[in-house]
């Protein structure tokens, strides 16, 4: 699926959010994917890591050895995060979620700021970081242009309501 674009709920292209719906239970909709314990595994082999929140630092950041002190001074939460073993990328994936006008339209503004700090964090170990958000039909209104065009210009990502296999570098359900 092409960024902006959109799938029901059993479209096969990608991850569909159609509500504050988590990583993990996205990809228990399709019978190949199982999620146990931040592993997900495709036809019962490991693909990626997941992480939410603090597990990123307390799990992934740990594995590697990697004190966030050392080199950020303040510590980052996102809402998920997926490592792809295969391509060694760590996909920060931020969801956001609006029905009214709010704060959320000015986290938009800090992919590029964010994005830098997770590269920093991961300096030194050979692991690329992309940051994406996943965001509802209400950021298509024309207002956000501006800042749609923003989030491409800094070399982040959005979707709408679904997150493409083939953008993580998953394999697709059949």
């Amino acid at each position: 699926m092409i960024k902006g674009g959109i799938g029901g709920g059993k479209t096969k292209t990608g991850l569909v959010f159609e509500s504050r719906i988590d990583l993990r239970t996205a990809f228990t909709k399709f019978k190949q994917y199982t999620a146990k314990d931040g592993d997900l595994l495709f036809d019962n082999k490991l693909v990626a890591k997941m992480y939410k929140k603090n597990d990123f630092y307390n799990k992934f950041l740990k594995s590697y050895n990697i004190n966030y002190k050392s080199r950020i001074s303040k510590k980052l939460l996102p809402d998920e995060a997926i490592f792809i073993i295969k391509d060694k990328i760590l996909f920060i994936i931020e969801m956001k979620f609006q029905e009214v006008a709010g704060s959320v339209d000015e986290k938009l503004q800090t992919c590029d700021f964010k994005k830098k700090q997770y590269s920093r964090l991961l300096a030194g170990i050979g692991i690329k970081v992309e940051y994406v958000y996943v965001l509802n039909e209400w950021f298509k209104d024309k207002s956000y242009k501006d800042v749609l065009d923003y989030i491409k210009s800094v070399g982040c990502y959005y979707f709408f309501e679904i997150l493409p296999f083939e953008f993580l570098g998953l394999p697709r359900p059949y």
